[in-house]
């Protein structure tokens, strides 16, 4: 095996543990990105590692140098630190973390991906390149992408992560003819589905669902906090107390770009889904099918062409498929 694949497989393995550390701040450092942070010395050995505090608290890369004992403290020269996302090369409540990584006089920077926010995006990496250190990007770099694609979306495109969600009977109905719900999730998906809203920032329905369901879109099933709920409507009328009213997608866009939330659950009625999904606003479909048939009803709406397969989930007799979609 040449010595080029054997640092790959060895910048992946360590890539992947800071992705490990990443996933421990999905509910904590809202609307700062999750990153893990690994330091490792010349020999192989972890020396440090950190993930990124809550919100106003150290970045990974703090962290991970703090972890650091004083007696490893002289591997540093020699050492490689592995980053999920590019260091931050800017004041915010924390310096930045690129001439933290300078000032340890470490030997290598790995970073899984390029930081798009507009105050970073390549400047902390030219910054490391600039003071003689060796920068390698792009480790695991859509699995990097992937954990903060909320974040990734909310800053390159300027609108929250979309997600599509609905449950539907095995011959494609979504509720009754006369708008009653139908109860397809069972106790287990439900619970997954409060898990769901405690890791993203806002949830929507439409005025239908409103009135015939009277939904509650809380995490009472799940710990966390619950997201903002939206109504979309064309009047304020009857909107319960907590709720937040918008009357047309732009303005549900506009007021969650307004208040940094930076992802939002779709989960229906039909025509409300069928709106994001005519404008192309979306990014995730969650589409749960039980394994029951009704005579007739309102149907779900269709997997749209440029939808890509992602993954199944079966909980008991239910079937969970996952969609992402096709980038151009």
């Amino acid at each position: 095996m040449d010595r080029q694949h054997t640092q790959q497989e060895t910048d992946e393995r360590f890539m992947r543990r800071c992705l490990q550390l990443a996933a421990n701040g999905l509910l904590t450092t809202k609307p700062n990105p999750m990153v893990g942070a690994v330091i490792v010395a010349a020999d192989g050995r972890i020396i440090g590692e950190g993930f990124t505090s809550p919100v106003g608290g150290p970045h990974a890369e703090v962290n991970a140098f703090a972890s650091v004992r004083p007696t490893d403290e002289a591997l540093l020269p020699q050492a490689t630190i592995y980053v999920s996302l590019e260091p931050c090369s800017h004041w915010g409540h924390t310096p930045p973390c690129c001439d933290l990584i300078i000032s340890k006089h470490v030997k290598r920077c790995v970073c899984g991906c390029v930081d798009p926010f507009a105050k970073v995006q390549g400047r902390g990496i030219q910054r490391m390149r600039d003071a003689g250190i060796e920068v390698t990007v792009g480790v695991l770099e859509a699995e990097c992408m992937a954990i903060n694609r909320r974040f990734m979306t909310f800053n390159e495109q300027h609108r929250p992560y979309i997600l599509l969600k609905w449950a539907q009977t095995a011959n494609g109905y979504i509720a009754q003819a006369d708008r009653r719900p139908l109860h397809i999730s069972t106790p287990l998906t439900q619970m997954l589905s409060h898990k769901l809203r405690s890791e993203n920032d806002a949830i929507l329905v439409g005025r239908g669902t409103l009135e015939s369901d009277r939904p509650q879109l809380n995490v009472r099933q799940w710990t966390g906090s619950s997201p903002e709920r939206i109504v979309l409507s064309h009047h304020a009328d009857n909107i319960p107390e907590g709720f937040t009213w918008c009357e047309s997608i732009d303005a549900v866009i506009s007021h969650l770009c307004e208040e940094q939330r930076q992802s939002l659950i779709v989960e229906g009625g039909t025509h409300t889904l069928a709106a994001f999904l005519e404008r192309g606003l979306w990014d995730e479909l969650r589409v749960e099918t039980a394994p029951f048939t009704v005579c007739g009803g309102i149907a779900a709406p269709d997997i749209p062409d440029d939808a890509v397969y992602l993954r199944t989930e079966q909980y008991d007799d239910n079937i969970i498929r996952w969609f992402g979609k096709k980038r151009h």
